[in-house]
């Protein structure tokens, strides 16, 4: 991991903004185009969906139509909602829509959400994902080749595949395929079958190092691959404003995302690993209490430092390179621009992190 960073940006947390929108205000679909043109421009390296208020799908046909050569993923769409056939071809229509810049990357989502918001019987996710990911590809292959479709595992057997269902091939057929993961087994399955891995905001320097590299080497192994094909992926969680004063409000914002994050115990793996399960136990104590206000403080400065990346625009790059250069490929990096001057911030910043 020699190379460059890659930067990405996400743009339905509205942090990269034309002024199109008052800030802080969601994402209008309509405003979609626009925001990726802009992306564009200032030279970011992709641009980036979530699925929480509008089909991830939708949004990237509309960037593809106003942009040339950035790239447009999901930074996680939930996969076992979707059958991997209907999956499969969102992302084969994207691939042709954009001239292969489509980037897919897959998430599960936990138990309560696939039963009680999907109404889905919930699996394993780690097997689940390496057979989601598997009959994908398979569907892919009998697009582009021909080849009668033959998949079977645990949980998808697929063998049907008409003429009339069938797109045929694509000039791009080879569509990049990310899973976010934060636990010894969903970053084995990344290693072992994907193109990358999209790790949480909460992994620390420390956590990628002992836990997420070894265990997507491991995987990597199981398949044979070598694991320098995996891309790692890191969404930092970032503080940065143009001057200290500034910075001392971003920082409270900050301290209260970290300290959220340290009252949830799917993160708790993370805290553990520092000697901070006793204060995440605390926090989770007081979250389900419902004492909002009482969990920022427990984030003392060394967690703060140690889970977020803080700075001034004129430091921020040079400590992203600390953290991450040789660690990470890509990281999602976002900062506000509303007028020409914030572009021109925005792409000293990226100038300085791929330097």
């Amino acid at each position: 991991m020699s190379t460059p960073l890659k930067i990405e940006t996400l743009l339905p947390l509205g942090k990269l903004d034309p002024g199109l929108r008052e800030p802080d205000t969601p994402l209008d679909i309509r405003d979609f185009a626009a925001l990726a043109a802009v992306a564009e421009d200032a030279g970011l390296d992709a641009v980036l969906v979530e699925e929480t208020k509008d089909d991830p799908f939708q949004l990237l046909a509309l960037g593809a139509t106003s942009t040339s050569n950035i790239q447009l993923g999901t930074s996680v769409a939930i996969a076992f909602p979707r059958s991997p056939t209907v999956t499969a071809m969102s992302a084969w229509s994207l691939q042709k829509l954009s001239n292969g810049r489509f980037l897919l990357g897959l998430g599960t989502q936990v138990r309560a959400h696939i039963q009680r918001r999907y109404g889905f019987e919930w699996h394993a996710p780690a097997p689940w994902m390496r057979d989601y990911v598997n009959a994908m590809r398979a569907v892919w292959n009998t697009w582009q080749t021909g080849e009668p479709l033959h998949f079977e595992s645990e949980h998808y057997n697929l063998d049907v595949m008409v003429p009339l269902f069938d797109p045929g091939p694509i000039d791009h057929p080879n569509i990049p395929v990310h899973v976010t993961a934060i636990g010894p087994n969903m970053c084995a399955v990344g290693g072992e079958v994907a193109d990358g891995v999209r790790l949480h905001p909460v992994c620390t320097a420390k956590f990628i190092d002992e836990e997420v590299l070894p265990n997507v080497a491991r995987g990597a192994a199981r398949a044979n691959r070598d694991v320098d094909e995996v891309e790692v992926c890191m969404k930092p969680l970032v503080g940065t404003a143009a001057t200290d004063e500034q910075l001392e409000a971003v920082i409270r914002t900050v301290r209260a995302r970290v300290g959220f994050y340290l009252s949830t115990p799917s993160y708790r793996r993370t805290f553990a690993l520092h000697d901070w399960e006793g204060i995440a136990r605390q926090a989770s104590q007081l979250s389900r209490e419902q004492r909002w206000e009482e969990i920022p403080p427990l984030v003392h400065d060394d967690m703060l430092h140690t889970v977020a990346t803080i700075g001034t625009h004129d430091e921020i790059a040079t400590k992203l390179r600390e953290r991450y250069l040789g660690r990470v490929d890509r990281i999602e990096f976002s900062t506000p621009v509303n007028n020409p001057d914030d572009a021109d911030v925005l792409r000293n910043i990226l100038k300085e992190v791929r330097a």
